[in-house]
């Protein structure tokens, strides 16, 4: 198959999109005003949770169906996929809060403090109770990005420094940019901490349920953490709030007193492009296909929303995700 598709946008929408139609033998090239990762993306900011179960917990059925092929789709592209689980655990006063998440989830183990210890030496005694979910992953967003695009590349995609339509068949994957066609998209701002703590060592990402202030720490390797929680409804992305990362740093801190003395390494924040009902979007006008609102489930569903697009294009397969056109 050699037709020539545009793809506008090179966060990892755009990329996982372009993966997917460069293995089914389509003709791709890559239009964005920046086209190599990097912080004018939200997906720079991600956590890189592969994490469908938890995310069930607040999620819409298809979130947590459709995140399962993540892990497997990143592993096939070359990208190193951490197969370690999750964990969540809670403060002795908030104890309800996991009662309330144990009830919302499935496919997870409790864990008393011993069996905790286990697979987590460094919060043995911290936590009385967990629960550990085994067949969750995470990955480095940064690197995956990076990989996408090397291996892009070298399969002959092009990437080109351009905001203009194309002409030709188009796959628009802007995220909030495509407000200018989208007008029901929304942005939800999260920030985000980078901390150097070579004194902790976790092996895999640890949520910390609060009732106010939820906090995730993925580690990235090298006693390096990304720290993130906060969703606040606005396109803002442009500054963190004092109040926002004073609680990510706090809560860390609750976690293990070790992150007292962390290196604050990087804050950052972006806003996440949302449909109302924060579930991602297929749409097609004319010769423009939009791929869009992933909310803060990029990672865990770009992989899924690709194979839609292909399956769109070669087999003229209605996504499930596809809705009608608002014009």
């Amino acid at each position: 198959m050699s037709v020539a598709i545009t793809i506008r946008g090179a966060g990892v929408v755009g990329l996982c999109v372009a993966t997917e139609l460069a293995s089914r033998g389509f003709q791709i090239s890559i239009h964005d005003p920046a086209p190599t990762p990097g912080p004018q993306a939200c997906s720079w900011w991600a956590g890189g949770m592969l994490a469908p179960f938890c995310e069930g917990e607040s999620a819409e059925e298809p979130v947590g169906r459709l995140g399962q092929q993540a892990a497997d789709w990143w592993a096939a592209q070359g990208v190193e996929v951490v197969r370690n689980g999750s964990l969540v655990v809670t403060l002795g006063r908030d104890r309800q809060e996991l009662d309330r998440f144990t009830r919302r989830t499935e496919g997870h183990v409790t864990l008393d403090s011993g069996a905790l210890a286990k697979i987590e030496p460094q919060l043995e005694g911290r936590f009385d109770r967990a629960l550990h979910f085994p067949d969750e992953a995470h990955l480095n967003p940064r690197r995956a990005l990076m990989a996408l695009r090397t291996r892009l590349e070298a399969a002959g995609v092009r990437f080109e420094k351009s905001d203009a339509m194309p002409d030709g068949q188009v796959i628009d994957c802007r995220g909030l940019a495509a407000r200018d066609t989208l007008t029901d998209l929304r942005g939800v701002k999260g920030e985000m901490v980078i901390l150097r703590a070579p004194d902790v060592e976790l092996l895999r990402p640890v949520r910390l349920l609060h009732p106010r202030f939820p906090l995730y720490i993925v580690p990235r390797g090298d006693g390096v953490f990304m720290l993130g929680a906060t969703q606040i409804e606005s396109g803002e992305r442009d500054r963190a709030t004092v109040r926002s990362v004073m609680e990510l740093l706090s809560a860390a801190y609750a976690l293990h007193p070790a992150f007292g003395e962390a290196e604050l390494v990087e804050i950052g924040v972006d806003a996440r492009p949302a449909f109302p009902d924060n579930l991602p979007r297929v749409r097609r006008r004319g010769r423009v296909i939009y791929v869009n609102g992933l909310y803060r489930h990029g990672y865990l569903l770009a992989p899924a929303l690709a194979r839609m697009v292909a399956d769109l294009l070669i087999e003229g397969n209605r996504p499930e995700v596809m809705d009608e056109d608002r014009g």
